[in-house]
């Protein structure tokens, strides 16, 4: 949707704060899991999407009328149009930061005990705030996909994937039109939307749950990666097409699914730390274990991921591999001696022992190069 035909459609009125109610589907509080109450969700926008900054914003300059907050009419409709509240569907940490500074209970509730409290007058002004209401959601799914997917105000890759799931099941929305609407690319909307029903099966069909991950942050972007590539959908018995599916791995390709999520995410309650710490290198490595059977057996008997990855280079280019290194650090030594080696006789007995180790490899190989 273009700016041009958004203003168009724009219409403005004020409305009490009272009727607005934050958006317990909002793809950006979806990983709450179970509907939580309008507290609950101040209290989510709290913790992780820092509406103390909005908060401190609208208390020092007001409620910015050229930021209308979007709604749709709650369902079923009240018969007395005065009592009839609305969902925002755009704009909840605002709406969050106005009920708190309004709110000294809630604040208390909240624990926001470092907001200001604010004037009789600032809590007139904010009784009332600009909307634009919309009969519904799927009249609004282009624009928070343009908005929030690709556009200006991007939300992070989970809060996509689930918007994007939601267009596909509830308005029946193709998965190339949503690309084409919202200016991106089919492939990066079907990576995201991939790993999504991946995670979705893991939660419904095995042990797995997102709640018991080990790190703090959950990284999607790791699931949607390593499923966009063949050595992982092999593993996991899918195809490009079949994957984006609901429910796409076989029944007998489930304990690689709960497998693989421990790989990326840890368990908690296993005490299991996952073996993808970092996107880059540690994907990389697991797709070439998994690539190969004795690397693979290594890593679920325990050993490392970068032990598992070094078996599956097997033994010729471990040994090519070893000896650059070996010879880039000889290197880096050869630079910073003069400035970097001050006498001391231990690092010469591990230069002698470098010598007589140096020798005795160069030996092996020239008895294979004359033999």
């Amino acid at each position: 949707m273009s700016a041009q035909h958004e203003r168009k459609k724009l219409k403005v009125e004020f409305m009490d704060v009272h009727r607005l109610l934050l958006d317990p589907e909002n793809p950006r509080l979806s990983s709450i899991g179970e509907k939580q109450t309008q507290e609950g969700l101040v209290q989510v926008l709290w913790d992780e999407m820092a509406v103390s900054e909005v908060a401190l914003s609208i208390a020092a300059n007001g409620y910015f009328e050229e930021e209308p907050l979007f709604v749709v009419p709650k369902l079923p409709r009240e018969k007395d149009p005065a009592k009839q509240q609305f969902i925002v569907v755009e704009g909840n940490r605002r709406l969050a930061a106005v009920k708190l500074l309004c709110d000294s209970e809630l604040r208390r509730v909240i624990k926001a005990t470092d907001l200001p409290e604010i004037s009789s007058k600032q809590r007139k002004d904010l009784a009332q705030l600009p909307v634009s209401e919309y009969p519904n959601k799927e009249s609004l799914w282009e624009f928070f996909g343009f908005r929030h997917v690709n556009g200006p105000k991007e939300w992070d890759s989970f809060s996509k994937a689930s918007y994007i799931v939601n267009v596909r099941r509830e308005y029946e929305i193709s998965l190339d039109e949503i690309a084409r609407k919202i200016g991106d690319q089919h492939s990066t909307v079907a990576r995201i939307y991939r790993g999504y029903v991946l995670l979705e099966q893991a939660e419904k069909m095995t042990e797995f749950k997102r709640e018991d991950r080990i790190a703090n942050r959950f990284y999607f972007s790791h699931l949607y990666t390593a499923a966009d590539q063949k050595e992982f959908q092999a593993f996991l018995g899918i195809d490009p097409e079949r994957s984006l599916k609901d429910s796409p791995v076989p029944k007998a390709h489930l304990p690689q699914l709960a497998e693989l999520m421990i790989w990326l995410f840890g368990s908690k309650s296993d005490s299991k730390s996952p073996v993808v710490e970092k996107q880059n290198p540690h994907l990389k490595y697991l797709r070439r274990v998994l690539g190969n059977r004795q690397a693979l057996y290594a890593l679920r008997s325990g050993i490392s991921l970068q032990r598992a990855y070094e078996i599956s280079l097997g033994d010729d280019r471990r040994f090519q591999e070893a000896l650059v290194r070996a010879k880039d650090a000889l290197q880096e030594a050869k630079a910073t001696v003069t400035t970097g080696y001050k006498g001391e006789k231990d690092m010469l007995h591990v230069m002698d022992g470098l010598l007589d180790l140096a020798k005795s490899i160069a030996d092996e190989m020239h008895k294979k190069v004359k033999g």
